[in-house]
């Protein structure tokens, strides 16, 4: 047993700093350590001098523990009663005033953040509106002032505040993108949250679902995808444009049928579950089957490939999805796949 805990005692060194060492690490598109926007930052500030003020309290406290403990030990022989420090007045308000000063120096930021990020911007003209409504288990977006619905991937402009208003279809889920905001709820029964950020750096950036919500709470995964704004524009006008469905006569029947009484492409179909428009260009199927041309793991694949795997068995993906496996042939599936791998919008502009 000494031995083990000998063994114990050389390894907790070398695992607190491997703990210390791999905190650091983490993607930009998702790590809350390395924020990408001007509220993430500012929550971030409070976040660093919280820890700072918490290890400099537990640094001083161990400190003076040390100090005492050496200094104050009873001596060999020492019979002596130590010397009493009940009811003196001046250390009892060192210590109930540092506490004090403590509180303040955390209070006052954290009041100030708090308030300064609950700002209102659902009538700002100016702030791109979008309604989020979590599902079990997907992110619908809808910008009511635009005219535009979308489904796992949210895509907005680098030049302007983004004005959030979070509801649920079902269960409490929590919307959260770690790199650009803090998290904000989505409860049931009419009860709309709202917050903003800003993200002023183009590229795809990670959000995940933070409240337990079921089975597949985990792989309720977005993306939040920011352009320019020229190409945001774009985008809008690709998404309101007409979709042609498949030229073959058979696949556009099955599609018909099994898809859209569900799903919408263009201005056909309903808007039930997601919308597909332009699917075939998303950074991932079902928000978390990555779409790639050089796979490297399980979740990986080309768009066709997602698609394909996602219509064959969605359970398979994400258990307890509302998504029903529908009976349909390989080559059906393939079909379909390749179809809506096809559907991508040309939106993209260089500044």
């Amino acid at each position: 047993m000494m031995n083990r805990w000998h063994v114990l005692k050389r390894l907790m060194p070398l695992l607190a700093g491997m703990v210390l060492l791999l905190s650091a690490c983490g993607r930009a598109d998702l790590s809350t350590l390395r924020p990408q926007g001007p509220v993430a930052e500012e929550q971030f500030g409070l976040m660093k001098l919280t820890i700072i003020v918490m290890v400099l309290v537990v640094l001083v406290v161990f400190a003076i523990a040390v100090y005492v403990i050496i200094r104050f030990r009873r001596r060999p022989g020492d019979k002596t009663i130590p010397v009493q420090v009940e009811g003196n007045h001046k250390l009892e308000i060192i210590w109930t005033v540092i506490p004090i000063i403590l509180l303040v120096i955390l209070g006052v930021p954290t009041v100030k953040t708090v308030f300064g990020l609950a700002q209102d911007y659902t009538k700002d003209p100016k702030a791109i509106q979008v309604q989020v409504t979590a599902h079990q288990y997907w992110w619908e977006f809808n910008y009511p002032n635009l005219g535009v619905k979308t489904a796992q991937e949210l895509l907005i402009p680098d030049d302007a505040v983004i004005s959030v208003e979070a509801k649920t279809a079902d269960v409490l889920h929590s919307f959260w993108i770690p790199s650009l905001a803090g998290k904000v709820d989505t409860n049931p029964g009419g009860n709309v949250n709202i917050m903003y950020f800003k993200a002023p750096k183009t590229g795809v950036y990670l959000g995940k679902c933070a409240e337990l919500c079921g089975p597949s709470h985990s792989l309720m995964d977005f993306k939040v995808k920011v352009v320019d704004r020229k190409s945001f524009d774009r985008w809008v006008a690709a998404m309101k444009a007409p979709v042609a469905l498949p030229a073959d006569k058979d696949v556009a029947d099955v599609l018909n049928n099994q898809c859209l009484s569900c799903h919408a492409i263009g201005a056909n179909g309903g808007q039930l579950f997601p919308n597909l428009t332009g699917i075939g260009g998303r950074e991932a199927v079902a928000g978390i089957l990555v779409n790639t041309n050089d796979p490297k793991y399980a979740n990986e694949g080309s768009v066709e490939h997602n698609l394909a795997k996602w219509i064959k068995d969605p359970q398979a993906v994400k258990p307890g999805t509302l998504m029903p496996k529908v009976e349909l042939t390989d080559q059906q599936i393939d079909a379909i796949a390749k179809y809506l791998a096809g559907l991508k919008l040309d939106y993209e502009t260089t500044k």
